[in-house]
């Protein structure tokens, strides 16, 4: 008679054994009164390299609460939602191969749905608005409880750059040279490529 009444106890056990499927993030579709909203543009800062219209950030997005991140591909101008929050891209930009310190960077909004306090409904929050930097994140965080978000990278060419970013090895393409016929001397295994030319 006891062993009837453990049966059902050990039924729930057994059930519970199996492991839950991984929760997705799902991107919706972005609210018309945020789609419409003013979002500054950098349309004018066009002046070298892939116009703004055609350059692609790739942000990163966590969900600190479930742990759920994924990648979000865009365009300046673009907004997207995932669950509470809504990412806007305005500009993403990188420094030029011939420049010394790499950056990438991208100007940002994030807007979260919650409420302000526990009396109030729920509304659109602007959390964040501003550059964020691939190589110096802590020059600019977004700071909110349940959402980071950050740039992974800015896709955009340079005049003269005829193939995707040279490695360290040839840099050739990278830097602009001063004189075509005079040839240069084969570099020493002690020398630098980015020892400073007269």
């Amino acid at each position: 008679m006891r062993a009837l009444a453990l049966l059902p106890s050990v039924l729930v056990l057994a059930a519970c054994s199996g492991k839950a499927p991984a929760p997705e993030a799902v991107e919706t579709e972005v609210p018309a009164e945020l789609a419409q909203s003013s979002a500054p543009t950098f349309a004018g800062q066009d002046s070298i390299g892939t116009p703004m219209a055609e350059r692609v950030a790739t942000l990163g997005l966590l969900n600190k609460r479930n742990n759920i991140s994924q990648d979000l591909v865009m365009k300046p101008g673009e907004s997207r939602r995932v669950g509470n929050v809504v990412v806007r891209l305005s500009a993403c930009e990188k420094t030029a191969p011939w420049e010394s310190d790499p950056e990438e960077g991208a100007f940002v909004q994030v807007l979260v749905r919650e409420r302000s306090d526990v009396r109030s409904d729920f509304a659109w929050h602007k959390v964040f608005s501003g550059w964020l930097f691939k190589n110096a994140p802590a020059v600019n965080v977004v700071e909110h409880p349940v959402y980071d978000v950050w740039i992974k990278s800015c896709a955009m060419r340079f005049p003269g750059e005829d193939a995707p970013a040279p490695s360290s090895s040839s840099n050739s393409s990278a830097k602009p040279s001063g004189s075509e016929s005079a040839p240069s001397p084969a570099p020493s295994p002690s020398s630098s490529p980015d020892s400073p030319t007269a």
